[in-house]
């Protein structure tokens, strides 16, 4: 274990898979105890299963982060069994439809907002209601390049990222002065389920994808994640209302 976050408590939702499954295993290596949420249970319970093979501390609290109850109960869970939250990741997110606008339906449009932006939201609620009583506290929310900019065929997950950003600032603005920081990370495309559906599980489809940043690869999950590590911990602690883009250059 790196060390980075020894000793501290951290939560990921979206952790079954990609991105937040990384980050987690990561913040493990980095010395912290670990919830881990997401929808699907079984796979958290594998995540579980490895983390405390390795030697670490995990626990799992299957969560739908579109149910406000349900994400203040995950918050409660983590503090009844560690006693704090020192800092989170809200991860959890879709991509809806690739389609034009007016192809889209309103419940699709809104179901991806739910979980996007509405479920982003809940999450921080609850995450900054706890490390207010603390004193202390960080939270990286998963926004993405199309939070920055417009992304093809793709309104509802552009409008969802955009806002994730939004509140991450005005976050950092409000609870800067109570100890704690608010950021955001924007992937580009990045290895993950995801991305192979966009590329509809395509080589040449990803290849082009690919090709679009100037290091003419995707990104992987462990560099997001170091970069969230990074953000969690004390080497950043002047970072604060941040949108850490990691895009290989594609943005530029």
């Amino acid at each position: 274990m790196s060390g980075e976050l020894a000793g501290k408590i951290g939560l990921v939702t979206g952790a079954s898979s990609g991105i937040g499954r990384a980050t987690a295993i990561a913040m493990v290596a980095a010395g912290a105890s670990v919830v881990v949420a997401a929808r699907r249970g079984p796979e958290l319970a594998s995540l579980v299963d490895e983390i405390i093979r390795s030697g670490g501390n995990s626990l799992a609290v299957p969560t739908d982060v579109t149910d406000e109850t349900a994400v203040r109960a995950m918050v409660e869970a983590c503090v009844a069994e560690y006693g704090q939250l020192d800092f989170a990741f809200n991860n959890a997110g879709i991509e809806g439809p690739s389609q034009p606008i007016s192809a889209y339906t309103l419940d699709e449009f809104q179901s991806v907002l739910a979980v996007n932006t509405v479920g982003t939201f809940s999450c921080m609620k609850y995450e900054l209601a706890q490390m207010q009583s603390q004193g202390h506290g960080v939270i990286v929310n998963d926004a993405s390049v199309a939070g920055l900019r417009g992304m093809f065929r793709q309104s509802a997950y552009t409008a969802s990222k955009h806002a994730v950003i939004g509140m991450t600032k005005v976050a950092a603005l409000e609870y800067g002065s109570k100890g704690i920081r608010v950021n955001a990370v924007c992937p580009g495309f990045t290895k993950t389920d995801m991305v192979d559906r966009l590329a509809q599980h395509d080589t040449e489809r990803e290849a082009r994808l690919a090709s679009y940043s100037p290091m003419k690869r995707l990104g992987t999950v462990e560099e997001v994640a170091a970069a969230v590590v990074w953000l969690c911990s004390d080497a950043s602690s002047f970072t604060n209302g941040e949108a850490l883009v990691l895009d290989g250059g594609l943005s530029v």
